[in-house]
């Protein structure tokens, strides 16, 4: 194969390089076949987009041009933004719900756990992507099993980030009314259509969302995810800020309403009995646990896993990186990690440290308890909803991809289709919002299933599979490791999925955790 020579050193984004620093693998691993017998590999296929070379032969010695093919041009610092957005995203109003259902010394130590397998199995990922020139989830489970391989990965890519934008645009539908009540200072029961969130929803996503959606490179969204995180910085920010200002325990403003409208006898009698009940309760509610095992918490590991799922958004990042390397790639990741780590431990701490056992799973809606009308906490809500508004086109891409590579895999880009996809994705999505309970049904099932895969199981079983055995047989410490690894989330998507129907056959629906 003469022509082989001449495309070893060019990558799938079109940027020539030296394989030496991605891959340091014999040349018949490079060429080796898959399980069909086809010799498939070809760098000079973006993503490993062609499933075989003849289902588009070359034309006058081009290759067609596939709805992956363009040149990586992201900087450094936009693929961070790009990554940190895909990892940040709603799953950070729920985290100090987390630390109230398991204390925070064990909170601490899970979110510390799952970063650090995050950061390992995106560690695979790009080292069984280096191997065989792919970068493309869906094209290594072809290249690990085939045709199922395939499949697999796209459906769980399609699955775990419809549930990340629905539960995006969850917070649309409950924080938007809730703003515009606010700045309007109209009856929070009024039946106004610009009061109801499924109406509102609706408006954001054919306006916001789906023109963001219609880019055809994800690189172009760099700025918006930068715009995106700094809101979520404000939202840290003023968490942290109003732990110094709000009382513990805090008066209800619902309490104080109604105080407000009875007479003064009553009055005196209410507040003489919330006294005395707020000063008996004092010591218990106002004292941080380390340590706390209860019914609720068993979605906080699928609440964990959820808020670090980045891996469908890896490999396109990889792709449209500038100069890409493994070692590049990994510190883009490490970095993103490191970043959303701080943050993720930070809000949950001052959110649990303000309301204690009170914190309600949508951090924001406690606030509103206290005081619907508070200019800061206005402002969050704002900086949260552009975050998530954001977040959404970003996660949108790699199931479009999935979507291509499942069902149009060697067809090339046509906008048509691309546009096409967007919309009914997020019609979907729309419907799922405006029927789904609430956002922590969607945290639980959701990442009790999907995530497991896509950050445990088949990272592990694709490394496997896909490292030869001439350079890392089945007993060396690296598959050993990827083994236990795929054990490890198999055991944590049964043990989290078992934990879930205990506690809706025992009378919790999953709406329990909103009280």
């Amino acid at each position: 194969m003469e022509p082989a020579k001449s495309e070893m050193n060019i990558l799938s984004n079109g940027k020539t390089h030296d394989l030496g620093d991605d891959m340091n693998v014999p040349m018949k691993t490079l060429l080796a076949e898959d399980q069909n017998g086809t010799e498939n590999l070809r760098f000079d296929d973006p993503e490993g987009a062609l499933e075989s070379e003849e289902f588009l032969p070359s034309t006058h010695g081009k290759k067609p041009t596939c709805f992956t093919d363009f040149e990586g041009k992201t900087s450094f610092g936009m693929s961070v933004f790009n990554l940190g957005n895909a990892i940040m995203g709603s799953g950070i109003l729920g985290l100090a719900y987390a630390m109230a259902n398991t204390g925070i010394l064990l909170f601490l130590f899970l979110l510390t756990t799952v970063a650090a397998l995050s950061s390992y199995s995106i560690h695979l990922l790009l080292k069984s992507s280096g191997i065989v020139g792919i970068r493309s989830y869906e094209q290594l489970g072809y290249r690990a099993f085939g045709t199922p391989g395939k499949m697999a990965a796209g459906i769980a890519i399609t699955l775990q980030n419809i549930g990340a934008m629905s539960s995006y645009l969850y917070i649309v539908k409950s924080e938007l009314p809730l703003v515009i009540q606010a700045f309007l200072k109209v009856d929070h029961y009024s039946d106004l259509w610009y009061l109801n969130g499924n109406y509102l929803v609706i408006m954001v996503s054919a306006s916001i969302i789906l023109p963001l959606a219609l880019m055809k490179q994800l690189g172009y969204l760099g700025y918006a995810s930068g715009f995106s995180l700094s809101c979520m910085v404000f939202f840290l920010s003023s968490v942290t800020y109003k732990k110094f200002q709000i009382p513990c325990p805090f008066e209800d403003f619902s309490v104080n309403s109604t105080v407000a409208h009875l007479g003064l006898n009553d009055s005196s009698h209410i507040h003489g009995s919330s006294e005395s009940l707020l000063q008996e309760d004092n010591d218990s509610h106002c004292t941080p646990r380390m340590f706390t095992i209860n019914s609720q918490t068993a979605y906080t590991i699928p609440i964990l896993a959820f808020a670090f799922v980045c891996h469908p958004e890896v490999l396109p990042i990889y792709t449209e990186l500038r100069n890409p390397t493994k070692k590049k790639m990994q510190k883009v990741s490490n970095v993103s990690i490191l970043v959303m780590y701080t943050m993720y431990f930070l809000a949950a701490l001052f959110g649990y440290l303000t309301f204690y056992g009170k914190v309600e799973p949508e951090l924001l809606h406690t606030y509103n308890r206290i005081d619907p009308f508070d200019v800061l906490i206005l402002c969050v809500r704002v900086a949260v909803l552009t975050a998530v508004t954001l977040t959404v086109p970003v996660v949108l891409f790699p199931v479009r991809r999935a979507i291509q590579e499942m069902i149009f895999p060697s067809r090339s880009f046509n906008w048509l289709r691309h546009t096409s996809i967007a919309f009914l994705l997020l019609t979907l999505i729309n419907m799922l919002v405006i029927f789904a309970p609430n956002i922590l049904g969607i945290f639980g099932i959701i990442g009790a299933t999907s995530a497991p895969c896509l950050i445990f199981i088949f990272p592990a079983i694709f490394y496997i599979r896909i490292v030869p055995k001439e350079d890392e047989p089945m007993n060396s410490t690296s598959k050993i490791l990827a083994a236990c690894f795929a054990a490890l989330g198999l055991s944590f998507m049964v043990m989290s999925l078992s934990f879930i129907i205990i506690d809706w056959t025992s009378g919790n629906s999953l709406s329990a955790g909103g009280h």
